[in-house]
């Protein structure tokens, strides 16, 4: 929560985190492209692979299933983490396997039920200034890296703010083997990287969760404190919070979105794919429905709509698994609150072609060229995708209840990104399986 809507300013309100906020977690669906008029805009460069970064700003972990983590990290003065030039290793593949040039956030717009204000956290309230000191009970089993912050402004520019540690999460598989004494099964294991931000009595948590089959889930997740300045919804577009019905907390949401510069086998020459199937009613002389997928390649920049039965992924051109497939990562939305009151949170998705100013979903600081506007949905204009990034929109609509007081527990938004045909197997395959790749038949 902010302070009273009708100030400009909001108060920093310092709370603890503990670890069982770690604990708490969330993972995150794929119509016709939508394009603007075909008008084209000056085009920037394609950005150069990240450069080999230093020991300290190097991120590599291999995990107790055998998988491989690279990547290098920086902090930006408003996106705050920033994770570049990420591969993936599993056990088998003689070489990393590059995915991503970047990740990162690329907004928080906090736009207030009663229509007086809106925030975007990222370029206009200070997100990356607000870098919080870890314990380390935050970060069990890990390492907490210290961050020096970019034009700091609160006299604090070293933080140790950046938490890498591995997690268990649960069965990655289970299989009954032939036999009755013959189970299959293990424990999943992540890389886990976090930071924690504090924006006025909000802190919210960036976590980025590497997972052993390949797997990349991004969530950010609210935690603090509700703001006592701010029970003030006497219109009706709020919630009771304490005694009686005098305290109405003003509901809000949050949009979040994330940036996603693909760099599949280490070339940006990626092709995007989207996928709908249609269910109709039995056949004559069939017992149930008939399913078919259709493939759609979108060639031009894309505003898209999650849908039942739509899904798309982003398709390597420089490089096949095993069994000569072509590989791709599937984008796979978690649940989210479409915010329609904005141009740019009015799509679940957005494709574009690279730009090196295009860098923040609203309010984007700089000049990206004459009539380019300062946000996703004014990017989307026709342009051929050579090079392209990936914007995902992930809403929450934030009705405050008793339970958010004090503190509040931490809610989560988010989504991942999934391997198709990355190899040619699941990659924590156990040996004794190996040998049933594609059809087979039991040995005798």
């Amino acid at each position: 929560m902010r302070v009273n809507s009708t100030s400009t300013t909001r108060t920093r309100a310092a709370v603890g985190l503990t670890v069982a906020a770690l604990a708490a977690g969330a993972t995150a669906g794929a119509g016709p492209a939508t394009a603007g008029p075909a008008t084209a805009r000056p085009q920037a460069a394609p950005a150069a692979a990240a450069a080999y970064c230093g020991a300290a700003h190097r991120i590599e972990q291999k995990l107790s299933t055998g998988t491989t983590w690279r990547m290098c990290w920086r902090y930006d003065s408003k996106a705050g983490l920033v994770l570049e030039d990420i591969s993936y290793q599993p056990k088998g593949e003689r070489r990393p396997i590059k995915i991503l040039n970047s990740a990162r956030l690329g907004q928080i717009h906090v736009p207030y039920d009663d229509g007086t204000i809106e925030y975007d956290d990222l370029t206009g309230f200070d997100f990356a200034q607000g870098l919080m000191n870890l314990a380390p009970g935050e970060c069990p089993g890990g390492t907490i890296k210290t961050v020096k912050v970019p034009d700091s402004v609160n006299g604090t520019p070293t933080i140790k703010g950046l938490c890498t540690t591995t997690r268990s999460r649960g069965h990655a598989y289970r299989m009954q083997g032939d036999t009755a004494n013959q189970v299959y099964q293990a424990a999943g294991k992540d890389l886990l990287v976090y930071t924690v931000n504090q924006v006025g009595w909000y802190e919210y948590m960036t976590e980025w969760r590497f997972q052993d089959d390949g797997a990349i889930t991004m969530n950010v997740g609210a935690t603090g404190s509700l703001s006592w300045d701010d029970y003030d919804a006497g219109d009706g577009r709020g919630w009771p919070i304490g005694k009686g019905a005098k305290a109405q907390a003003t509901s809000h949401s949050h949009n979040a979105f994330w940036r996603l510069d693909f760099a599949l086998d280490g070339s940006t020459k990626n092709s995007v794919e989207q996928y709908d199937s249609t269910v109709t009613a039995p056949a004559r002389g069939r017992q149930a429905p008939t399913t078919k997928t259709t493939r759609t390649r979108i060639t031009r920049e894309l505003a898209g709509d999650s849908r039942n039965y739509r899904w798309w992924r982003v398709v390597s051109a420089a490089g096949k698994n095993k069994d000569g497939h072509p590989r791709s990562y599937e984008i796979v939305p978690g649940p989210t609150t479409k915010y329609p009151g904005r141009g740019f949170t009015k799509h679940d998705l957005y494709v574009t072609q690279y730009d090196k100013c295009e860098l923040f979903a609203s309010n984007n600081p700089g000049d990206c060229g004459r009539g380019a506007g300062t946000s996703v949905d004014k990017w989307v204009n026709g342009q051929a995708l050579k090079h392209p990034v990936v914007w995902m929109n992930i809403g929450f609509h934030h009705i405050a209840r008793d339970e958010d007081q004090q503190p509040m527990p931490v809610h989560w938004q988010g989504f991942s990104i999934a391997p198709r045909d990355v190899t040619a197997m699941n990659p924590l395959t156990p040996a004794g399986l190996g040998w049933q790749n594609g059809h087979w038949e039991p040995r005798r």
